[in-house]
């Protein structure tokens, strides 16, 4: 694979120092959502997001004859700018409960872990499915980006490949693969801030209790803010597999799930650009680990790299992400 000079969670996390309290957060970040792991972060060059350049078109060149000039052309381009969001969090604990446990900050963080999972999921829900049509307060994730098929090769729709089912019905799900790159797709987070995560414990605070009219009670305020966004700099670098029918998948098997990822992989002009992923729910993971125990498909392998099973298909790792879900419409 390509060097990359960008960072993922995980690169942030190593540079952190030991005694920062952001490094255990993102860890407990990483556990829940698979993709943290791949995603690069790219600081935008604006206070509110990232104005790129995106490659529409390659210029004209020209076999010469003696005597004859060659026409100036130019490539195509446009700009692109994509927005952040700002996920927010507020956790408040009971101070007297938290003092019990003879570290504070331990049991605070514990009981911060609900929060930080609600962030997660939403984080990675929006990757998939956040438009600024609908909410406008998210980012754009890659459904909306890839919302229906083509066959023009020079169209962001080629990127989007059906599974070759009958698909009807709003029990669909997709899969990503994606290759994570400076030059290709990355996260960003809003310039002068820090990889967009920010953990500020705002420290000891009267709280109010749910009563009527409300008590109050000491407690401990910490305060999760978020600010991220996406960028496809290269459309070429993603692609949407939809109209994989759950049903059809999980019953009689009549999707040809291999030949989608087949596909999907042959768009990708070059999968050493960056770090390449494929990510789908548990029902996909699933079946395609039933598939790998079976032993029938070469190209699906599994190999232990750290001690624990990775599932890859044609050497791009498999990974999981339970916010694509099964309820998705069949794309036209």
């Amino acid at each position: 694979m390509a060097t990359l000079t960008g960072v993922s969670y995980a690169d942030l996390q190593s540079r952190l120092g030991p005694d920062d309290k952001v490094t255990t957060i993102i860890e407990l970040l990483k556990q829940t959502n698979r993709i943290l792991d791949d995603m690069i972060i790219v600081e935008g060059n604006l206070p509110t997001g990232h104005v790129t350049t995106v490659r529409a078109g390659l210029p004209s060149v020209t076999w010469r004859l003696l005597n004859y000039g060659v026409q100036p052309s130019k490539s195509v381009t446009s700009k692109i700018t994509d927005t952040c969001g700002m996920l927010e969090a507020y956790a408040e604990v009971d101070k007297a409960l938290a003092d019990l446990n003879n570290n504070t900050a331990a049991w605070r963080l514990s009981e911060d872990r609900p929060f930080l999972e609600a962030m997660n999921q939403s984080m990675a829900a929006t990757l998939a499915y956040g438009s600024i049509l609908t909410y406008p307060e998210r980012f754009t994730g890659v459904n909306p980006r890839y919302a229906s098929t083509g066959t023009v090769s020079t169209v962001s729709t080629y990127n989007t490949v059906s599974a070759y089912s009958s698909a009807s019905g709003a029990d669909q799900t997709s899969m990503h693969l994606i290759v994570w790159g400076e030059n290709t797709v990355h996260g960003i987070y809003p310039k002068g801030s820090v990889a967009g995560f920010q953990h500020q414990d705002l420290g000891e605070v009267t709280l109010l209790d749910d009563q009527t009219p409300a008590g109050r009670f000491q407690g401990y305020r910490s305060h999760y803010k978020w600010d991220c966004g996406f960028t496809v700099r290269d459309w070429r670098y993603v692609v949407r597999i939809c109209n994989i029918d759950t049903s059809a998948i999980t019953a009689s098997g009549t999707v040809d799930l291999f030949a989608a990822m087949i596909d999907a992989y042959m768009r990708i002009p070059d999968i050493n650009m960056g770090k390449a992923g494929f990510y789908g729910n548990s029902t996909v993971l699933s079946w395609l680990w039933k598939q790998a125990r079976a032993n029938t498909n070469t190209m699906l392998n599994v190999t232990n790299p750290e001690g624990k099973p990775v599932l890859s298909f044609l050497d791009v790792p498999i990974k999981r992400n339970d916010q694509l879900l099964n309820t998705e419409s069949v794309v036209a």
